[in-house]
Parts: C-alpha cells; structure tokens; sequence
C-alpha cells in the first residue's frame, strides 16, 4: 500500500489524489470522483472535497492509499 504525508490536519480527496500522483490535473480527479470510481475506507464517495485524515485509504484504478501524519 502506498502512503501520502500530510503536514495539516486533513487533505481533501482531490488534492490527495494529485499528491499520490494517482491524476495528473485537478479536473481528472473531479471526474474521477463524480464517476464513483473513488473509495474511501471501502465506500465509494462522490464528494471531491471529502477531507481524508491520518488512517484514512483512499483508492483509485486499482491503487490504495494511506493517509499519514507527520510527525
């Protein structure tokens, strides 16, 4: 499983996937997850600017993805 390091409390869903290098453009990660081709803890979420903190996964085409704070 892949990890992203947040420095704030949360990240949102769009910007993670940017960061994970999962979508190359904003508006890919819009579409993405307006498709429901997104899951978050396992549940498909439509909401672009679900904020996601440490412990969360979130996956995309096959692709996991853990939230993690730093320390």
């Amino acid at each position: 499983m892949e990890s992203i390091t947040i420095k704030d409390e949360f990240i949102k869903l769009g910007q993670a996937m940017k960061l994970a290098g999962l979508v190359e453009e904003g508006v890919d990660a819009k579409f993405a997850i307006q498709n429901g081709e997104v899951k978050v803890n396992g549940e498909t979420d439509t909401r672009r600017g679900r904020k996601l903190y440490a412990g969360d996964v979130f996956s995309y085409n096959g692709r996991d993805v853990r939230v993690t704070a730093k320390s």
